[in-house]
């Protein structure tokens, strides 16, 4: 399935470029109810991961 998705961004340079501009941030997160950990996931623009990260 992965081979798929590959060859799809491949076809066109265009969207491969602009795929390059994005990452995944996963930021653990304490719940003030219980204190135990979550992770929460995103896939963002590289521009934006600090903001990100500075959020409560």
């Amino acid at each position: 399935m992965a081979k798929a998705a590959k060859t799809a961004i491949k076809k066109d340079p265009k969207q491969a470029a602009e795929a390059k501009n994005y990452t995944k941030v996963i930021k653990a997160v304490r719940s003030p109810k219980s204190g135990a950990y979550t992770f929460k996931e995103v896939i963002i623009h590289k521009d934006k991961v600090k903001d990100f990260l500075a959020e409560k």
